[in-house]
């Protein structure tokens, strides 16, 4: 049997070119596997591997965390009696983190390419587009007026480099898995795998670019387009080889975009790696910057704030002249210092979505590594053939959440996804089941536990909408939708700026005080570069 991957030595050695990685690693000895002795990107064909792969880069927008261990929740009394957030050791994995939250201007570049691409003229797109816009009615109060904020704190200009609010916990997820594939998209474009600017010119509906399609159905990209595919300079070697798909091996994927865990955005935000010194941290930081006060020190802005925050009844932001904050509501990104991380904004602004379902209790004796409540795990959908299946215009499915929002479960283009099943789980030890959600969460079998108020939508045989309001007596809030959002906002007192309080919310609610940013695992090495003594 001839083993041909129809890949050359000549790309292989052009991807490595392209990513500028000098760095060797130990999978073989001058091309040479040392598990088989055969050659490694032979240009005959054969076994290829990205060999000469370095230390990952930061994406665009992101800083480095280099992980380790932190004291998680609060060390000091909890004067609310919230009693959530006790003191637990936990290790965090290095990641990265954007160093502002998302921005008006880069959600209204996610809206921008979503009614491009999935027009809401056409019936089968509307709701996608819709499903993903801000509720701009959050800036709505009773007895304030605040209308001229409705109609322009997403749009216009002057709030461009504002964060985002008004998103709620599904659309934030949405948002970053949008990113992950424009950033792939882009990078394979720029490797010569892509048909160059096939990404405007092109994108169309299902006929778009997806990571997991790619990776796990390539023929059905671009609704198997092969000319978009495969119109690269990769795909025109010299030696007359073509259709060359990238793979996993070849390095040029980037890891996920998501929302970040409660444990990894509470490590970020508290900084302790400014108050160490050797292997060991020199107390506790009550904020994300030093001190036990919000005000800064610095001779030059004495008395300045260091976070946008209400600092008091009926004061968000000082007196005329002298605006202690700089702000009212919302402040632009990086109007403040950032913290030991180089992080902006982890107390203040605006609050924050995390990954974590709400639980009062967080313990280390279950995990107390990443630890992380909220997985759900799912696998690509396999269709008779055998194939993976790919969602369509005509088979996408749409959700009607508690709120009376639709959203797209997934997109046209993308692989359809399941929930993994006992085939996957059947005698494993590390899980067994695909919705781990509850688990270990203090509410005994059988019990009503954690069972916050159910609103049901439904739609009556006119098609008209019938919402169902809970009447039942219920025990609690919390349930597998409440979702931790972790920082102080503008519209919050100096208690919440402390990175170990917490608060919960309905994953698909939004509210004007509440935004995000993205994180990314680090693959690879944990330091980026040799540790030194302080």
């Amino acid at each position: 049997m001839k083993i041909n991957r129809l890949m050359t030595l000549q790309v292989i050695a052009g991807i490595i070119a392209s990513l500028g990685i000098t760095s060797c690693s130990n999978t073989s000895t001058k091309g040479v596997s040392t598990a088989t002795g055969w050659k490694i990107n032979d240009k005959k064909g054969g076994f290829q591997y990205n060999t000469n792969y370095g230390d990952q880069q930061a994406p665009l927008g992101m800083v480095a965390i280099e992980g380790g261990t932190f004291t998680m929740g609060r060390v000091q009394d909890d004067v609310m009696y919230d009693w959530n957030n006790n003191p637990t050791q936990q290790y965090v994995q290095s990641f990265y983190m954007d160093e502002t939250e998302v921005t008006n201007v880069m959600y209204n570049e996610y809206l921008y390419w979503l009614k491009t691409v999935f027009p809401p003229s056409e019936e089968n797109y509307r709701h996608i587009y819709e499903g993903a816009l801000p509720d701009t009615m959050v800036w709505r109060n009773r007895l304030g007026f605040s209308e001229s904020l409705t109609t322009s704190y997403l749009r216009h200009p002057a709030y461009a480099n504002y964060p985002v609010v008004g998103v709620s916990w599904v659309q934030a997820n949405d948002f970053a898995k949008w990113r992950t594939d424009r950033v792939n998209e882009a990078t394979l474009e720029k490797a010569g795998y892509l048909k160059k600017n096939a990404k405007i010119l092109e994108a169309y509906g299902d006929n778009h670019f997806s990571t997991e399609t790619y990776l796990a159905a390539p023929d059905a990209m671009y609704k198997g387009n092969r000319d978009i595919v495969f119109q690269g300079v990769r795909n025109k070697a010299k030696d007359g080889s073509k259709n060359i798909y990238a793979t996993q091996e070849f390095g040029l994927f980037t890891a996920e975009f998501r929302l970040p865990t409660e444990a990894e955005w509470e490590y970020a935000a508290v900084g302790l790696i400014g108050k160490r010194e050797y292997n060991s941290y020199k107390g506790r930081k009550k904020y994300p910057w030093d001190g036990s006060h919000t005000r800064t020190a610095k001779r030059d802005k004495l008395g300045d704030q260091m976070a946008n925050f209400k600092q008091g009844r009926g004061d968000y932001g000082g007196i005329s002249g002298w605006s202690t904050d700089g702000a009212d509501i919302t402040n632009q990104v990086k109007s403040y210092p950032p913290n030991d991380f180089g992080l902006y904004d982890m107390a203040g602004n605006v609050a924050e979505w995390v990954a974590d379902v709400y639980r009062p209790s967080i313990t280390s004796e279950d995990n107390d590594f990443n630890y992380f409540r909220g997985n759900v795990y799912y696998k690509n959908k396999i269709g008779p053939d055998g194939k993976v299946e790919i969602v369509t215009a005509e088979t996408i499915v749409y959700d009607t959440l508690p709120n009376g929002k639709i959203k797209a479960r997934n997109l046209p283009g993308t692989v359809a996804q399941v929930l993994v099943d006992e085939s996957d789980t059947f005698l494993r030890q590390n899980f067994d089941a695909s919705d781990n959600r509850a688990f270990k969460d203090g509410a005994s079998r059988g019990s009503k536990g954690y069972n916050s108020p159910e609103h049901t939508i439904l739609a009556d045989e006119n098609g008209d909408v019938v919402r169902k309001y809970d009447t039942n007596n219920r025990t609690s809030l919390v349930n597998n939708q409440s979702r931790v959002y972790k920082g102080g906002s503008w519209k919050d007192r100096a208690y919440w700026l402390d990175p170990a309080s917490r608060r919960f919310y309905a994953e698909d609610q939004a509210t004007d005080f509440i935004g995000f940013r993205c994180a990314m695992t680090k693959v690879g090495a944990k330091p980026s570069k040799k540790r030194s003594k302080n």
